[in-house]
């Protein structure tokens, strides 16, 4: 009988791969072996060739559900070894391309045993099976066995070690196995005395008589309360410091889903899937979920349980507690800080929010906070891309070798290791501002460099030179590859959609160092991976104040109305419409006259937080992109009930320098002049986002017109704003262009990583 080799690349590690193939291996009289290598799962197969063939064609086509085959390498050996049974053989570690799973969701078998009275496994805070729980998180080393992860503390008992050595069982395999006997366990941490069942029942009190507990679930701690409860809700936003800024909410069940929201069939597939992101759901009128949840906006970031824990705090048949069954589930951090992962974290930085701490004695090696996502034109939009996504890689068709790091962001911050043509972005680690921040950047860097078996030759980052993540990049001792800010945005999504030819890039964003030393962040550039041009942005503005100006709208109001009237009308228009104070006028006056604090700006995140303070809806943010936020919020809601027609598009400026200018003064003056004479707030918001669209199409054909290129990449925390991806995308495709966007990978600096990570890859095999 011929023989086949095969090497199977991809997520087949952790998720029941081996099980599968013997299992498939006895359907189809296969003889051979299978082993997991580390970078690839090993199969010898030896039958005939009809039952080869579909034992193949299988692998590929139905491989287990949290399986993810890239790709197949078989040949056919002329010398066939003779085997007299199929056998899975224990892993042999060899170096080449990692592919990490995720942390997977509990699966819908091993929640019916967790709360099966008969099982024994019965309401067990760590059940788990081969196609179920922690992966990414527990791993300390590739290949993914149990003696490579922070179970190896855990000793399996009889019962536990029969199943996993066991190929018939669901548990075999499965690294994190573990019982009520032998598993980890869950602890109050104030008084670890209190453990098991009275710890979880003494939590699910304190939560459901209007308490605040954190919880330390698969990738770190949540801040957790009653989120029907506004007065409990109330008090976690005074204890966080977080007045505005939308709480996740996690439901008990999808049928408290389609209560509270209006679920289409794309976003219930993605909602009860393995992944289970945090994910924006429309708000339903009448619902129970507190208002300060998610203050004036019209959606929910909604979620299910995906770990043991989490569905312990809602069913726990064996007390008598009387539990909500919607939670608020917020990140368990400080505003600025990574989440929390261990107890000395929890100690140091949670104790003054909450009123209890459920902890437990499994390790997290690395921490993995929710991705958050959210659906544009009926396709996933990634706002956060870490637990249930990261480290999957981006494959780029390409040739590239070597390895690389990007860095990524000052906000948002993830980073990138590129192995060739493949990259790997982190799980979210957070705003550099916090000097734990940046030490768990650095943790990170190396944990996942020992993971991924990767020594970069180089690091990308920012172009910023006193942004703390270059100083991070600096202090490696590698070759720093600096990379402009807009242009890591156009790269990101050149590599996401695996595009190779140049294109037209749209960058807008909040703030970005420039290369002629000013504030980018409205950039139309031509660009690929070899370099970018920038061939218009924004009509340039005078930005007053420094960090102030991303958090007080009014300052940017003040500034356009500074150039369109001069300063004594300015006063009359800022007092009309209530701008500011007189005191913070004559200070930015002051600046303004004096060019004190002042720095030349295209940035499309101060225009949008300029708009927002001139229209009345915000002045002032207390978190990154509120004042946007709540314009985008009006304009929906206008638009939601109205109808209009696209504007035409405006006619371009020319700069000193030579590039085209979107008239955004012109802009701004018709807005105000409109506000002013008593138009609805939200009709002009909307109009502003459809002429700032139009300006964006204007720019396309331009450049068009100058480079002869004819697809445009749409990238930066701007087009977050899914109604402006909406308006943008629809005219350019009317007028022939094609639009690249992102999935996936998210359009703010959330992202930047990869195109960081890939200009440097590029850069080192162009040389």
């Amino acid at each position: 009988m011929p023989l086949y080799h095969s090497r199977v690349y991809g997520i087949v590690q952790g998720v029941g791969f081996r099980p599968f193939v013997s299992r498939l291996a006895a359907t189809h009289g296969i003889l051979g072996s299978v082993c997991n290598k580390g970078p690839f799962v090993e199969i010898w197969a030896q039958g005939t060739e009809n039952s080869l063939r579909a034992f193949f064609d299988a692998i590929e086509r139905r491989p287990p559900e949290r399986a993810a085959v890239l790709k197949v390498e078989t040949e056919r050996l002329t010398k066939p070894e003779c085997y007299t049974d199929f056998q899975i053989i224990e892993s042999h570690r060899e170096r080449g391309d990692i592919f990490v799973s995720p942390d997977i969701a509990t699966c819908d078998t091993c929640r019916a045993e967790l709360f099966d009275p008969k099982n024994r496994r019965y309401l067990h805070p760590f059940i788990n099976c081969t196609a179920c729980g922690p992966r990414l998180t527990i791993m300390d080393a590739m290949p993914y066995d149990r003696e490579r992860t922070s179970m190896k503390a855990f000793p399996m008992c009889p019962e536990c070690r029969a199943e996993y050595e066991n190929p018939a069982t669901r548990r075999y395999d499965a690294q994190p196995v573990c019982c009520n006997d032998c598993g980890p366990e869950v602890y109050l941490l104030e008084d670890p005395s209190v453990r098991g069942q009275e710890a979880i029942t003494r939590v699910r009190r304190t939560i459901a008589e209007g308490g605040i507990a954190a919880i330390k679930g698969i990738g770190g701690f949540h801040l957790c309360c009653d989120a029907t409860n506004e007065t409990a809700v109330s008090r976690l936003r005074t204890l966080k410091h977080r007045p505005v800024k939308p709480f996740a909410v996690m439901l008990r069940d999808f049928d408290v889903v389609t209560r509270e929201c209006i679920v289409e069939p794309h976003e219930k597939e993605i909602i009860l899937g393995h992944q289970k992101p945090i994910l924006l759901l429309k708000k339903k009128p009448g619902g129970k979920i507190a208002p300060s949840a998610a203050p004036g906006a019209p959606s929910l970031g909604v979620m299910l349980p995906y770990a043991p824990v989490q569905m312990l705090l809602f069913t726990y048949p064996v007390d008598d507690v009387n539990m909500p069954d919607a939670l608020i589930m917020t990140s368990g951090n400080p505003s600025g800080a990574p989440i929390c992962r261990n107890d000395d974290d929890a100690r140091e930085n949670l104790t003054g929010f909450t009123d209890t701490i459920l902890s437990h004695n499994r390790p997290i090696l690395i921490r993995s906070d929710d991705s958050v996502m959210d659906f544009a034109a009926g396709e996933p939009y990634m706002i956060r891309r870490s637990r249930g996504f990261a480290p999957l890689p981006v494959f780029v068709k390409s040739d590239w070798k070597g390895e690389v790091l990007g860095i990524g962001g000052e906000l948002k911050n993830t980073f990138c290791l590129g192995h060739g043509s493949l990259f790997y972005p982190s799980s979210y680690v957070g705003d550099m501002s916090d000097v734990r921040t940046i030490k768990a950047l650095r943790e990170s860097v190396t944990r996942m460099e020992t993971l991924l078996e990767t020594q970069p030759s180089i690091v990308s980052c920012d172009l910023h030179p006193r942004y703390h993540t270059a100083q991070v990049a600096r202090g490696l001792g590698l070759p720093v590859f600096p990379v402009q800010h807009h242009y890591a945005h156009i790269v990101s999504c050149l590599a996401e959609n695996d595009c190779h030819e140049p294109v037209i890039g749209v960058s807008f964003d909040g703030t970005g160092y420039g290369t002629d030393g000013t504030i980018w962040g409205g950039e139309i550039l031509r660009a690929d991976y070899a370099g970018f041009t920038r061939l218009g942005s924004l009509e340039p503005f005078l930005q007053a104040g420094g960090d102030k100006s991303s958090t007080e709208g009014w300052r940017i109001a003040l500034a356009f109305l500074f150039a369109l009237e001069g300063p004594e009308q300015a006063k009359k228009t800022a007092d009309r419409l209530q701008l500011c104070t007189d005191r913070e006028f004559n200070g930015l006056q002051f600046m303004f006259t004096h060019q004190v604090n002042c720095i030349t700006s295209t940035s499309a995140g101060r225009l949008f937080d300029g708009v927002s303070a001139l229209l009345g809806i915000r002045t002032r943010s207390t978190f990154e992109g509120e004042a946007a936020m709540f314009l985008q919020f009006a304009a929906d809601d206008w638009g939601n009930t109205h109808s209009a027609d696209m504007p035409s598009l405006p006619a371009l400026l020319t700069s000193d320098d030579g590039r085209f200018l979107l008239p955004t003064k012109a802009m701004f003056r018709e807005l105000l002049d409109l506000h002013l004479a008593g138009e609805d707030t939200g009709a002009l918001a909307w109009l502003f986002h459809a002429k700032l669209a139009a300006a964006i199409v204007a720019g396309c054909e331009q450049a068009r017109r100058g480079t002869g290129l004819s697809t445009a990449a749409l990238s930066g925390g701007v087009f977050q704003n899914t109604l402006l991806l909406h308006l943008v995308t629809g005219s350019l495709k009317a007028r022939g262009f094609t639009v690249l966007r992102h999935r996936l990978i998210p359009p703010n600096d959330g992202g930047i990583c990869l195109g960081q990570a890939a200009a440097a890859m590029y850069a080192i095999n162009n040389l």
